[in-house]
């Protein structure tokens, strides 16, 4: 899949190509920042990506655990 030059339209089949990669990176570990700065895309355009894609998104700030523990269960 070829990178799309930042700021130019995505559409028809590149979209939900690029869609789907934003998706696997995202589920697996990569925060909507990141995805966006691997797909070429802005924060705004990956997590619209997301979304069509249906994915769950994360709540902010990472996982927390009881009294506000990173990581804690």
């Amino acid at each position: 899949m070829t990178i799309p030059t930042p700021g130019t339209p995505v559409t028809g089949a590149a979209r939900e190509a690029l869609a789907a990669r934003a998706k696997e990176l995202y589920l697996s570990g990569c925060t909507i920042q990141s995805t966006a700065d691997r797909i070429g895309r802005s924060y705004g355009a990956t997590r619209t990506l997301l979304v069509e894609a249906g994915v769950k998104l994360r709540p902010r700030g990472g996982m927390r655990g009881r009294f506000g523990q990173r990581g804690a269960k």
